[in-house]
């Protein structure tokens, strides 16, 4: 008499097989986000500020995450939320609405606003790569070393002593320029003012940094390039 054992044995084995596969394919995907899009891009209603303050107030709750639960009341999409809420996260309790998008391939870029700040309202950060949020106002990603080492830097010193690079004063409106880098990779040239000394004070030109990512995404760091004179007096 013969048997069926091994052909159901091996039925068995590939049954088990696409199983497995099909799990770790599904736990692979809920653990990789999904990437930011335009339609996380919201235009904040002119009201909007006004009416969640009050309402904030009101509940006596922490402002910026009360402020995000006021978005969806508001007519914000999922996707603007959700963006929102991992910036607060990643950005240790700031509160930014998208408000502009451009995909670059493996790097996207966003203007974001910021509705609490006293400053500089208008943000930029760089999406999509490795990390997944790279913000191009933290100054400590900057090359400032190679900056400060130059003879431009050194020479505007002479005119202005306390010269410093500040976050950028952004519009919301100008994109920065972007060009392919070494190896596949890509480039983002972003410009800084420079000030002497304090956010009002005398302006004293701009630096100019690239913001370096390779074929993959992965941000490889800022490299100097130069300096724009600043106005005349």
């Amino acid at each position: 008499m013969r048997y069926a054992y091994p052909s159901l044995t091996l039925t068995l084995f590939l049954s088990l097989t696409m199983c497995l596969t099909t799990v770790c394919l599904t736990a692979q995907s809920k653990h990789t986000p999904a990437k930011f899009q335009a339609a996380a891009v919201w235009q904040i209603p002119p009201q909007f500020i006004s009416a969640a303050h009050a309402a904030c107030d009101r509940l006596l709750t922490s402002t910026p995450e009360c402020m995000i639960d006021q978005m969806a009341k508001a007519g914000a999409a999922a996707d603007a939320i959700r963006f929102t809420r991992e910036l607060y996260k990643q950005s240790q309790g700031e509160f930014g609405i998208m408000t502009g998008f451009q995909d670059e391939g493996p790097v996207a870029f966003a203007w974001i606003t910021y509705p609490l700040r006293a400053n500089t309202n208008y943000g930029l950060l760089l999406l999509n790569g490795q990390p997944r949020i790279v913000n191009v106002e933290d100054l400590t990603l900057l090359d400032t070393k190679t900056m400060q080492q130059s003879a431009q830097f050194q020479d505007l010193k002479g005119q202005f002593p306390s010269v410093d690079i500040w976050p950028g004063d952004r519009d919301g409106k100008i994109w920065p320029n972007s060009q392919p880098g070494p190896n596949g990779g890509i480039q983002f040239t972003v410009e800084y003012p420079l000030r002497n000394g304090c956010h009002a004070c005398a302006r004293a030109g701009a630096a100019l940094f690239n913001w370096d990512f390779d074929a993959n995404g992965k941000f490889l760091g800022t490299a100097f390039q130069g300096m724009l004179s600043p106005p005349l007096q």
